[in-house]
């Protein structure tokens, strides 16, 4: 089979394209025309223009994939790339710069400096909740840093990856940047090529099959995984802001986000009164839809989720109800279910909202840190003290105070979890280098050559450097 060098589509023949797609791209790396600050703001641009002059068929796809309005697909999923893509065009160059660095006494003269230099070819994975951003906001950063790109998005989001590979090849250098489609088994061929870098966002388990394909090859990976964030809510908070911010990461994308609100954990003094707002908060978000659930993205992560509910043994506040053969669910609020039970130890990654109450601070902090580190950490308080010890108590991914997921929309930013939330961080300047190797360069003259220096070592050349290293 010959390979159309800009995509594939996951068939019979992908597994035999593939060695023949990754050789061609490496022939590209080797060319060097990825290296000039002038292709990787080409390529940026590129990815803007597809935004802009695409943005009705972007919107299709998705709602084909997951029923999203024209405005929710612009604001999950083409808002973020294009803020991450115009950033690294205004500063890529900045970034390519070397940057000199103060050496020690010893070893002068010389002069020493970092240099950053792309790493080759790099696979993205992308994932189906945000298909478009969570797949080109990781080829922002691969293309800024001067790499050529396979693309791999997820098969559970169709359209939008039959939209990738269609108009990528349009936008962008068509000899660097690859879609290649297609399922699990895909993914596994790919890895086996053995590339620079893999980026990959998804599940945890997912992300375990990943970090043992790439082992062989010893290729460095990132991963951008999940994991309980907790909201912790103080009594000193605005509770009725407070809900309706907690609120909305249920019913943006049927909750099946990464960085929403997974559970909640309110001072039992206002958990209450939190609960009735949140629930006042999903009724009004909701008030023109004609049906009561939202949906979910396959049979199996619905089954997933009304298994939490069946299983329960919560107090249901709101919803509760699921369609099996429209694959939705209602957007749920359960009031203190037992800690063990599969929805608090789980990812939810859904229209569920489980909220407990705690009676301190302490006991808070001591929740979290008893499982495993989240992608985030919310805290809604008016209290410094409070802010401070959550943020320096509690070890996430990342942290906001007094809202929720907008981290991922600010590319100065990094992005990126810690222990079983993920590895590696991206956005802005921090993915630039990521997918970039920080090469250390020492330039020394060639004189001064004192002889002490060299073997055999008198007496007097020991005491000599021995003098030099000291600290």
């Amino acid at each position: 089979m010959t390979a159309n060098p800009s995509t594939v589509t996951g068939t019979v023949d992908t597994d035999a394209a593939i060695p023949e797609i990754v050789g061609s791209l490496r022939t590209t790396y080797a060319s060097g025309r990825t290296r000039p600050a002038t292709w990787r703001i080409e390529q940026l641009r590129g990815i803007e223009r597809l935004l802009a002059e695409r943005e009705d068929e972007i919107a299709d796809a998705l709602a084909e994939d997951h029923g999203r309005d024209a405005f929710e697909a612009w604001m999950t999923d083409i808002l973020s790339t294009k803020l991450e893509a115009a950033y690294a065009r205004k500063r890529v160059r900045r970034w390519m710069r070397s940057r000199p660095r103060p050496l020690p006494l010893h070893q002068m003269p010389a002069l020493g400096w970092v240099q950053y230099e792309p790493l080759g070819v790099v696979l993205v994975i992308g994932a189906w909740n945000g298909p478009l951003t969570v797949t080109l906001g990781p080829l922002v950063a691969a293309v800024s840093a001067g790499n050529c790109a396979v693309v791999k998005p997820s098969e559970l989001a169709p359209a939008t990856s039959r939209l990738l590979a269609r108009l990528l090849p349009e936008y962008l250098d068509a000899d660097a940047v690859t879609v290649v489609e297609g399922d699990g088994h895909t993914t596994q061929t790919l890895l086996a090529q053995g590339f620079d870098h893999v980026f990959f966002t998804g599940g945890t388990e997912i992300g375990r099959k990943i970090l043992a394909g790439a082992a062989p090859h010893l290729t460095p990976v990132t991963l951008e995984l999940g994991g309980k964030s907790p909201a912790i809510v103080m009594r000193d908070a605005d509770l009725a802001v407070t809900a309706r911010r907690i609120a909305g990461t249920k019913v943006l994308i049927s909750g099946q986000a990464c960085i929403a609100a997974d559970y909640v954990l309110a001072e039992r003094a206002v958990r209450d009164e939190l609960v009735e707002r949140i629930v006042h908060s999903l009724n009004e978000f909701r008030a023109d839809e004609t049906q009561p659930g939202v949906r979910i993205v396959n049979e199996r992560q619905f089954d997933r989720l009304a298994g939490y509910l069946a299983s329960t043994e919560a107090t249901v506040a709101l919803g509760g109800g699921t369609d099996r053969a429209s694959l939705t669910i209602e957007p749920t609020v359960l009031v203190d279910p037992d800690p063990g039970e599969a929805v608090m130890r789980e990812e939810i990654f859904g229209p569920i909202l489980p909220v407990l109450a705690v009676d301190s601070l302490d006991e808070a902090i001591a929740f979290v840190n008893a499982r495993p580190k989240p992608l985030a950490a919310y805290v809604f308080t008016r209290s410094a003290r409070t802010r401070r010890r959550v943020l320096s108590e509690i070890s996430s991914g990342g942290a906001v105070v007094n809202h929720v997921t907008l981290q991922y929309l600010v590319p100065q930013l990094p992005f990126g979890g810690v222990g079983n939330s993920g590895m590696g961080q991206f956005h802005g300047r921090w993915g630039f280098e990521a997918l970039s190797h920080r090469k250390a360069v020492l330039v020394k003259p060639f004189k001064p050559d004192p002889r002490f220096a060299y073997p055999p070592y008198t007496d007097r050349a020991v005491k000599l450097i021995r003098r030099m290293y000291r600290s």
